[in-house]
């Protein structure tokens, strides 16, 4: 579906972001890219994207270099979900839902009753209809983060990319939107990347992990396999407990002391 092979990334002709990265992402896949701040996966995400061109490695959209395609095209097939929105207009959240509308409609169109039917579907499959009226702006965050995935959704796009998408959140939205993302990719097969620091989030939503530390991969895997007390080491330089949770059902991470 998309691939990276050996991307790598510098802005500026600065030092690298990104080193020979690559990334393979499958149909109905959820797979998170954990590190550090400053490690490059928000970079890497917007390559995955379409948004900012490798300077090596080549990414692929099918069989075709993503580069061949066009924005249109691209938009159509991939939904970029940002870490913050903010909006400088009064918008309603039925008017930022159908946003995610403009990669179909030809120039100068308006959205028909199709687009208004395929928003509100995704506002229903986000939890968020009863929001369609209210300001965008006065929201919570976590509701605004429900809206803006709902909008990526209305794009009706083959992939999520999610750039940290509980980074400013409390924790109980954090678990509202880890399990409204699993729920998604469950049961309509949204194919999902997702960039984050938390390993907890991670373990806790996706089946596939890659960490990234100054811009390299040091481990990719089944989560259960990449998720160690020595990959945390080496990724956050702390030691941690790690260990499967009885109630919870899954990995945590207690961090314990920094090296």
């Amino acid at each position: 579906m998309l691939r990276a092979d050996k991307v790598s990334f510098a802005y500026r002709g600065g030092t690298p972001v990104l080193q020979e990265v690559s990334l393979a992402v499958a149909r109905g896949d959820l797979i998170g890219v954990i590190g550090p701040n400053g490690s490059g996966k928000t970079t890497l995400l917007k390559i995955l994207g379409g948004m900012l061109q490798p300077t090596t490695g080549t990414v692929f959209l099918g069989d075709s270099l993503l580069g061949s395609w066009s924005r249109r095209d691209v938009a159509r097939r991939i939904a970029f979900v940002p870490q913050e929105t903010h909006s400088s207009f009064d918008f309603s959240v039925l008017d930022v839902v159908l946003m995610g509308r403009f990669p179909h409609l030809g120039t100068l169109a308006l959205e028909g009753p199709e687009d208004l039917a395929i928003a509100r579907d995704a506002l229903q499959a986000t939890g968020t209809s009863l929001f369609e009226t209210r300001s965008f702006n006065t929201l919570s965050g976590g509701e605004k983060q429900r809206v803006v995935i709902a909008s990526a959704l209305a794009q009706r796009a083959e992939l999520l990319l999610l750039d940290e998408p509980t980074a400013s959140l409390d924790v109980g939205h954090q678990l509202e939107v880890a399990a409204l993302l699993a729920r998604l990719n469950r049961e309509q097969h949204v194919t999902m990347v997702l960039t984050t620091h938390d390993l907890n989030f991670a373990a806790s939503l996706c089946r596939h992990l890659m960490l990234v530390r100054d811009g390299r991969v040091i481990a990719s895997g089944p989560t259960g396999e990449v998720v160690t007390a020595n990959a945390v080491k080496a990724l956050y330089d702390v030691h941690a407990d790690v260990r499967l949770h009885p109630r919870a059902g899954r990995l945590t991470v207690v961090p314990i002391a920094r090296i």
